[in-house]
């Protein structure tokens, strides 16, 4: 017997105490989602460990998501199911008395804007995660089929129809991951559906992305604009995102998203969470993987007290890895 198959049958055999406990309508399923409806900042780590022991140190982190980043990590859907059973902490939806995880989980897949991601967004989602990060989107195109890729097709006639999903339909792995029976009605891309559950985290990392913002905004079920400063920086031909031109241009795409009223995001550390909020970021990651670490966690500490999100406890975990 496989350790996954171990695992699932351990995990399924917890949740049979569960299974008739009903989602409680005023209390979405993804947390990220309900915190941005409620112009609360979401706090997140980019994980490039994506064990079972590291999901167990971060299912009760304190935090609100986390990236498993399959771009720059293996592209290994059994290893992310596993992640994924370890990331659901069965004591807290007892105690909460609803299904909401605690952090919820989004992938980041290694396909860009210049490829075909459908494949890997259809596997990841198929697992059960709440939202897919795509890297270097550059044009409105990309970005529509980044929404496509993340949502089933539509019936004919509903108002959000367009644009129309493209994700073929075999969820079976996510049903039983989410515990819910209509999964088909909740698993649509957020906010083009009110309704729907799940993140289109569009990445802009490089020159043609930032001049394209404007169009790249207008398409309908874009969740969350993430600035990736490192591969900016990069494109625009300097060696560090430190660089006036290359803040001027991080500045351009956060003022795009404030007037369009889109989440955007970026990477935070202890000396910069508080800064970001100020501008206006709405989603950053206060860290990398390894647990939370004793920097993430201060980082974490420092952006739930300026946002007034500062009473919870945090487990911190030793780390060190670079950031």
């Amino acid at each position: 017997m496989s350790l996954f198959t171990k695992l699932a049958l351990t995990v399924g055999l917890t949740s049979i105490g569960f299974c008739s406990l009903a989602q409680d309508s005023s209390v979405r399923l993804n947390k990220a989602i309900e915190l941005l409806e409620n112009d609360s900042p979401a706090f997140g780590l980019l994980a490039f460990d994506y064990s079972l022991n590291n999901a167990r140190s971060l299912s009760r982190s304190g935090l609100d998501f986390v990236i498993i980043d399959m771009e720059h990590a293996p592209f290994d859907v059994d290893k992310l199911r596993l992640f994924l059973l370890g990331m659901t902490d069965k004591r807290t939806i007892a105690e909460k008395g609803n299904l909401q995880p605690d952090v919820i989980p989004i992938v980041r897949i290694p396909a860009t804007g210049k490829e075909d991601f459908l494949a890997q967004a259809k596997q990841v989602l198929d697992v059960g995660a709440f939202g897919v990060m795509y890297p270097s989107i550059n044009t409105k195109a990309e970005a529509e089929l980044a929404v496509r890729a993340t949502r089933y097709p539509q019936l004919s006639g509903v108002e959000d129809y367009d644009p129309n999903g493209l994700r073929g339909r075999n969820p079976s792995n996510a049903v039983w991951y989410w515990g819910v029976t209509d999964y088909y009605a909740k698993a649509d891309v957020w906010p083009l559906d009110p309704a729907g559950e799940l993140l289109a985290v569009i990445q802009i990392e490089t020159k043609q992305g930032v001049e394209n913002i404007d169009d790249i905004l207008s398409v309908p079920g874009v969740g969350v604009i993430f600035i990736g400063p490192s591969d900016l920086s990069a494109d625009m031909g300097f060696a560090s995102a430190s660089a006036p031109e290359v803040e001027a241009a991080i500045q351009v795409v956060l003022q795009s998203c404030i007037e369009n009223n889109v989440a955007c995001a970026i990477t935070t550390n202890q000396n910069t969470v508080e800064g970001r909020l100020q501008q206006g970021f709405r989603f950053v990651t206060v860290g990398l993987d390894g647990g939370l670490s004793a920097r993430a966690s201060e980082a974490l500490r420092r952006g739930r007290q300026a946002s007034g999100r500062d009473k919870v406890e945090l487990d911190v975990a030793p780390s060190s890895a670079p950031y």
